[in-house]
């Protein structure tokens, strides 16, 4: 079937309902009057009431304990299409070698039922003119591995999931299908919600979401909205009083709308978890779990992540049916091979020093926008008046900081008037600044997966960018698993590092990651004549620390 072309509307109003403009297609609804299959209040026909149960009651200290799970007759629910994808006649016509020799150049792996063939241009995905019509725009040559064969599946209408490397691409691979899945559903009526509603670990990472909803769902005038936490309500929920085909949301705002009945999840058919393992790590699990049993059964689900613990899983297990799943890379945990890991193995007292040296180096040369992740509040604080103070241009965001401040801060890092910032995790995954050149790991993260997502905020979309990562024998249970994704990557490994592993062994010591991994891979690497001395950077560096860097 061919695209409802929606952004050439000839109504040249809102998208909503409301105008009863016809379109081309309308027919295939059944009725000129939408309401009689969805109506204005959802009715029975959705399996509830309108309030879904105890909406606006007492508030809890459990998340969603107001909230009624629903009672869904599939056979009462307005039926929705969901399978839109046309194969192009070049991909028909592509035999399984060709198929074979690109998976392999792009270490894509997939396993599930009915997988459709990758495509090898924007144009073979078949996408309509109003999605084409932006990405031309972006002066983009090609889709990244994980939109090549993610594209297929999700706008067939398949559950999907989707393991990938942060900066991957991931974000386009699940907005462009819900752009066209929205254009081909009934308009919004009053007091309906959204028809896609996308999840996400932390505000920032929502919002960066949201910029790609504006950029790509405006041609066909999609309306959506950001709901997270630590910004004032009013704004949010006028938003959903006026109706929005999509919601980005954190977990626990969402829940607290719901609650109070602000918006409802019955008209949602497209559900998408984003940095899944993040959320889950994070412990949203039991509100995930709680929003989903909102939502209608026979939705599509398409659940994104960076790596597959046996948490993600079982969550994909439970919500997701015959799902197709694809690997970008290998499930072993593994780093951005573009970015070049130096891990300086070193005493807590040398820390502040070292920073300030390699702070030296890097100002030093012309792409120097820098990111430093600190373990607590109170040290990013420290270290940023520190800095300051001996006249480096640095910022700082963390949890603690006003919403305004923070999307300020950010604003200035990314215009690259403040080139440092200083961060907590909270913007491990929340932050996505395409020039980022250095990460600096001043305190080794809780895990070697929290590693691997830090410096992930280097080396995106193809670029190149270093990180550089102190590692003190307080961390020794986790020299273990650090080796183990350097060699992996393919990067030299410092010598104290394996020492490190070899008394870790000797204490009995068993690695923290928290989703128990393997061992490391056995050395066999030669240090290509790089020596790092007592654990310092620069030692036999030739000169520093920007001549290694990959630019």
């Amino acid at each position: 079937m061919s695209f409802r072309d929606r952004g050439r509307d000839s109504r040249g109003g809102d998208r909503r309902g409301g105008s009863g403009a016809s379109f081309g297609d309308r027919d295939r609804f059944g009725s000129n009057d939408r309401r009689s299959s969805y109506g204005s209040g959802g009715g029975s026909r959705f399996g509830g009431s309108m309030n879904g149960g105890g909406f606006g009651g007492q508030k809890s200290g459990d998340p969603g304990a107001n909230l009624r799970k629903p009672k869904w007759d599939l056979a009462r629910l307005p039926k929705f299409e969901k399978d839109f994808y046309k194969e192009h006649p070049n991909v028909t016509a592509r035999t399984q070698e060709e198929i074979t020799a690109y998976m392999h150049v792009h270490i894509i792996s997939t396993r599930g039922r009915n997988c459709p063939k990758p495509v090898f241009s924007f144009e073979e995905a078949c996408f309509p003119d109003y999605v084409m019509e932006v990405i031309r725009a972006q002066g983009w040559t090609s889709p990244t591995s994980i939109q090549a064969q993610g594209w297929p599946i999700a706008l067939k209408g398949l559950d999907l999931v989707g393991i990938a490397m942060t900066g991957s691409g991931k974000t386009l691979a699940f907005v462009l299908p819900a752009i066209v899945h929205i254009n081909h559903q009934p308009f919004l009526e009053r007091g309906d919600g959204p028809i896609a509603l996308i999840l996400c670990p932390t505000r920032e990472l929502a919002q960066q979401v949201q910029e790609v909803c504006n950029t790509f769902g405006s041609t066909s005038r999609i309306r959506n909205t950001c709901v997270y936490g630590g910004a004032p309500k009013g704004p949010q929920i006028r938003d959903l009083e006026r109706g929005v085909e999509v919601i980005v949301a954190t977990p626990g705002r969402l829940l607290d709308f719901l609650e109070a009945g602000k918006t409802n999840l019955r008209r949602t058919t497209y559900l998408v978890l984003d940095e899944a393992d993040r959320m889950l790590d994070m412990g949203f699990e039991p509100q995930i779990r709680k929003i989903i049993e909102q939502i209608r059964p026979d939705r599509q689900t398409l659940m994104w992540s960076a790596t597959w613990p046996k948490e993600v899983r079982t969550l994909a297990e439970d919500f997701l049916k015959e799902y197709v799943h694809i690997t970008i890379g290998s499930l072993t945990l593994s780093a951005n091979h573009n970015i070049m890991q130096i891990v300086d193995v070193c005493e807590d007292h040398e820390k502040d020093s070292k920073l300030l040296k390699l702070l030296e180096e890097i100002m030093g040369t012309k792409e120097n926008k820098t990111l430093v992740f600190v373990e607590t509040k109170r040290r990013v604080d420290e270290l940023t008046r520190q800095m300051r103070r001996d006249g480096w241009p640095a910022m700082c965001i963390h949890g603690d900081k006003a919403q305004q401040e923070r999307d300020w801060v950010l604003n200035e890092f990314r215009m690259g008037r403040a080139p440092i910032l200083v961060a907590t995790d909270v913007a491990a995954r929340g932050l996505d600044v395409e020039d980022v050149k250095f990460v600096i790991n001043f305190d080794y993260p809780n895990s070697s997966e929290d590693y691997v997502h830090r410096i992930g905020r280097t080396g995106r979309c193809n670029n190149t960018g270093t990180a550089y990562t102190f590692f003190t024998m307080s961390n020794m249970r986790q020299a273990k698993d650090l080796v183990a994704v350097l060699n992996e990557a393919k990067q030299v490994v410092n010598p104290k590092l394996y020492q490190l592993v070899e008394m870790g062994k000797s204490l009995g010591g068993r690695s923290r990651n928290r989703y128990s991994r393997g061992g490391g891979r056995s050395s066999g690497s030669s240090y290509s004549g790089r020596s790092f001395g007592g654990g310092g950077y620069g030692s036999s560096r030739g000169g520093g620390y920007a001549s290694s860097a990959r630019f």
